[in-house]
């Protein structure tokens, strides 16, 4: 058993970094140099440490594990973490996916620098707590204290509009938020605590299971982002900085896939069951709609923070299938989404570091300059259409089929997305990479470098291990999905069996 706080060093370690940073004297080259590198190793070392959760998880058991608990506030709240199959992947994935961000900043962020990678630091321990806190208030606090490095980090460093796009990104965000944390007040009161292991062996009243899971889903439909919520998504990836994409996509977004496996499912089950219809009409609309959307897209980034919300479409119809097949695909694809659609951002800022320019029509046979690129790019391409041999495949299959088992209709309609997806991904691939090498600008363009390798092919190793092999995170979830789902159905059968005897 691991006897020191594991979970509180990989959680507050960014945290240490960026004080750092903060302490290094200096605006000069040589202080940019050593934000870089503090940055760099920080992020490398927490990387590290959450190996060490892997090593060290059970899988075979549903439970919480790496628990830490200590008194905290008045009235019962406690620092309480600690992590399960479903948590600990995307503490993975977020320790992960901060080195490469900090590598694709490395020249691309020359101003503030140092206060660029304190944000992204910062944005780590917030990121992290989130998905490791086991006491409302502290995910509330953790959940909502990412939107202040994320404001910044695309109003400081954005694009032109950036001002308008952070302010976008602020109040949608937390409209959605200010009814959560009406519905935590109201989880108090009904169940006298604010852990949330506690919580969801508790019983809510139907009439509350309703408004609360109406509450949570204002804050998680908005951060997923769900269909008809979804517009700042597109403003914010056009304006944050690449790194900044690249954990918007990669991480934020699943934050509320996340709050729906550990908040709506587990606690309010009677309310997920009555208004999965709903979310599954959402989803439906959501992937095809989108993907025509995305179709019509010019700049590449829209392009792609446009699938996002398709591909997410799918996580919030496999989850609310109530399914092992659909919750398991949930966890997966959004695993996958995060490694594929954080590559894909990182490939459009390669570009745009050499041309200053994100307008599909700018580019066009880039394979004859930039072969390397030209591979990595479809790799990523593949993987967001969801072909088989790639990690996209898994998880949308996964929830196609668990849907498939409880509405037939939102599976048929969904299925309209792979193709949608296929359209827009390979169209954007043919007009960037194919064709003739006209354009004067591109003559000169030079292939990857040795940076720019080091952040991509890691990503391609995964991408394509998790598409033939991905028992790793399955097996990682099991446990925990298996127990999510058997409680769930357990409260919905209840339901009907009571209503029977009526």
């Amino acid at each position: 058993m691991t006897t020191w706080p594991i979970l509180s060093v990989v959680t507050f370690l960014p945290l240490v970094g960026a004080l750092l940073i903060y302490l290094v004297p200096g605006e000069d080259e040589a202080a940019r140099r050593n934000a870089r590198w503090i940055a760099l190793w920080t992020t490398l070392i927490t990387f590290a440490i959450s190996v060490i959760l892997v090593l060290r998880f059970d899988p075979a058991q549903s439970d919480f594990q790496f628990v830490e608990k200590a008194s905290w506030l008045a009235s019962g709240i406690t620092y309480h973490m600690g992590v399960d199959g479903i948590s600990l992947p995307f503490v993975i994935l977020t320790t992960a996916l901060l080195p490469f961000c900090i590598i694709a900043s490395w020249k691309s962020v020359t101003v503030r620098v140092r206060e660029y990678m304190m944000a992204f630091l910062i944005l780590e321990t917030l990121m992290v707590g989130t998905f490791s806190a086991l006491d409302l208030v502290l995910f509330y606090l953790f959940f909502e204290g990412g939107l202040i490095p994320m404001f910044l980090i695309i109003g400081v460093w954005g694009g032109p509009r950036r001002v308008y796009a952070s302010f976008k990104f602020f109040l949608y965000t937390l409209l959605g938020s200010v009814l959560m944390l009406l519905a935590i007040m109201a989880l108090y009161w009904n169940g006298g605590t604010t852990d949330i292991p506690t919580l969801m062996h508790t019983a809510v009243p139907r009439s509350l299971q309703t408004w609360a899971w109406l509450a949570f889903f204002a804050s998680f439909a908005v951060k997923m982002p769900m269909w008809p919520v979804h517009t700042w998504l597109p403003d914010a990836h056009v304006e944050a900085p690449t790194a900044g994409s690249v954990i918007l996509a990669a991480i934020l977004l699943k934050m509320g896939g996340y709050g729906f496996l550990r908040f709506s499912l587990p606690m309010f089950p009677l309310a997920s069951h009555d208004f999965a219809p709903l979310i599954w009409t959402l989803s439906a609309i959501a992937i095809i709609y989108t993907s025509l959307v995305a179709l019509m897209q010019e700049d590449m980034k829209k392009l792609i923070a446009y699938s996002s919300v398709a591909h997410m479409g799918f996580v919030t119809m496999g989850i609310f299938a109530g399914t092992m097949q659909g919750v398991a695909g949930g966890v997966f694809q959004m695993i996958s989404h995060g490694i594929v659609s954080g590559a894909l951002f990182l490939c459009v800022g390669i570009v745009y570091d050499r041309m200053h320019t994100r307008e599909i029509a700018a580019y066009g046979g880039l394979v004859n300059r930039m072969p390397l690129y030209a591979f990595v790019f479809m790799v990523f391409t593949m993987a967001n259409v969801g072909l088989p041999g790639t990690s996209g495949f898994i998880g949308e299959f996964m929830t196609l089929l668990g849907t498939f088992k409880v509405s037939t209709p939102t599976t048929f309609f969904a299925t309209f997305g792979v193709i949608f997806s296929a359209c827009y991904a390979l169209w954007l691939y043919r007009k960037v990479v194919f064709g003739a090498l006209v354009k004067p600008s591109l003559m000169t363009i030079k292939d990857l470098t040795a940076r720019e390798c080091l952040t991509l092919f890691p990503l391609v190793a995964l991408t394509i291990l998790f598409g033939v092999y991905p028992k790793p995170v399955l097996d990682m979830s099991a446990a925990s999905v298996q127990q999510l789902v058997s409680n769930y159905n357990t409260a919905v059968s209840a339901v009907k069996a009571a209503a029977l005897l009526q």
